[in-house]
Parts: structure tokens; sequence; C-alpha cells
């Protein structure tokens, strides 16, 4: 779902979905009772993505402008780091910051994943679930968003590459596309080029639930953190 102005190429400000992604680390479960992430899954993340880019603490620190002992308690699991810091450890390492939340896991061509087993966040006005946990990094990004009473992206509208598909489950969202309204019910579907200005709205008062599918066709362009307000 679109979240407010602030996305990759572009840094902004709004309301909505993007804003509690620190919320993450002082809970564990989101609205429905589910598991969530928590520092200590941030701080295994931290870790292996540095490895995997043989940079030693002190190199991403100096990368990232984050002190040494800021990282070691991130890693650590002594703190939880804040969007802006993850923002900056995923700007350094040119990463999406959604990578910090993925699940370390064999890559494989075919993923069968069980509901209960899914990749699951909760930010401030926002239940995510990750319906591609495990697949390597491609083109699309499906994921079951559960919308809270009135959550909406806010005033700055979303642009990104490659095409966008909504499917509404539950609920009544409200999607804006160059000041044309669509309101979506359950059953009801949206396909648009994505290069469109856009924004969403739960008009429910009671949570709203889709399934977005986000197909940037830039292999580096963080569609999904487009849409939550991450950049």
């Amino acid at each position: 779902m679109p979240r407010r102005g602030q996305y990759s190429g572009g840094r902004g400000s709004g309301r909505g979905m993007g804003r509690g992604w620190g919320a993450y680390s002082q809970q564990d479960t989101n609205l429905f009772g589910q598991e969530t992430h928590s520092a200590s899954n941030v701080a295994q993340r931290l870790h292996e993505l540095r490895s995997e880019r043989e940079l030693s603490i002190r190199a991403l620190a100096d990368m990232s402008s984050l002190s040494i002992n800021t990282l070691s308690l991130i890693e650590n699991g002594k703190t939880s780091p804040s969007v802006g810091t993850l923002q900056q450890l995923a700007d350094a390492m040119r990463i999406p910051i959604t990578a910090f939340f993925e699940t370390s896991i064999e890559k494989k061509r075919v993923i069968f994943c069980k509901a209960e087993q899914r990749s699951k966040v909760s930010i401030e006005e926002t239940d995510l679930e990750d319906l591609s946990s495990g697949i390597s990094k491609s083109s699309i990004q499906p994921l079951v968003v559960t919308l809270k009473p009135a959550a909406s992206s806010g005033a700055n509208a979303i642009v990104h590459t490659g095409h966008e598909f909504v499917y509404c489950l539950e609920g009544k969202v409200l999607y804006t596309i160059e000041n044309q309204s669509y309101v979506l019910e359950p059953g009801d579907s949206l396909l648009f080029e994505a290069n469109q200005m856009h924004r969403w709205e739960n008009l429910n008062k009671t949570p709203s639930k889709i399934i977005l599918v986000l197909a940037p066709t830039g292999q580096h362009d963080p569609a999904a953190e487009r849409h939550f307000g991450l950049y």
C-alpha cells in the first residue's frame, strides 16, 4: 500500500503505514496475535548481511556514519535500531530495508509456505505478511496487507516502476490513481502501471485486508519500501 511520500529516490514525509516499523522490536505479536520479528531477528540479519559482504563492523560503521559501538549493540541484540538507523545501514549496503526482516532460509525455485510459517511484521497501522519469503529476490513481491481502520497513505503520492496488482479480501479500500478513484470491496481487483501517482485509504471502521502484488521493472527499485514509507 502506498504509504506517504517517503520513498526511494526522493525523501518525503507523511502519515500511514510506514511510520511504525520501529514497533516490531517492542512486541512479539501483531494485531491478530501472530508472531512478528523481534530485535534478535534483526540482529541476526544484520550480522548475516554484513558477513555476506565481507564487511567488518568498522568498515560498515564508516560506510553508514554510525558508531562501532552502536553496530555492536545492534548485532548483539542489546538495542533496537530505529527506522532511521536501519535506513542508514540499508543505504550503506545498497539493499532494501526489508532485507532486515527476511528469514534466513535456503533459496529455492519453488516455495510452498503454510499460513502459520509466513514472515509477518506489524507496524503502526498495518500488518504485513510476505508471500514470497525464501525465494531469491525477483521482480515480484506478493503481500497480504491488513489495514487498520482509517489507515491511509497520506497526502503524498507514490510512484515506482512496473505494475501493481491489488485484490480486496475484506473491507473497503479506496485507491486513487492520477486523480481517478477506485473503491475496492471483497472480490474486486485493480491492476495498473505503477509509474502513475497513486495512494490508498481504508474506508472501513474495521480492518480491511488486501493482496498486494508489486512487480517493479527496475532491479534496484524497492517498491515495497516506497509503499510503506521506509524511504
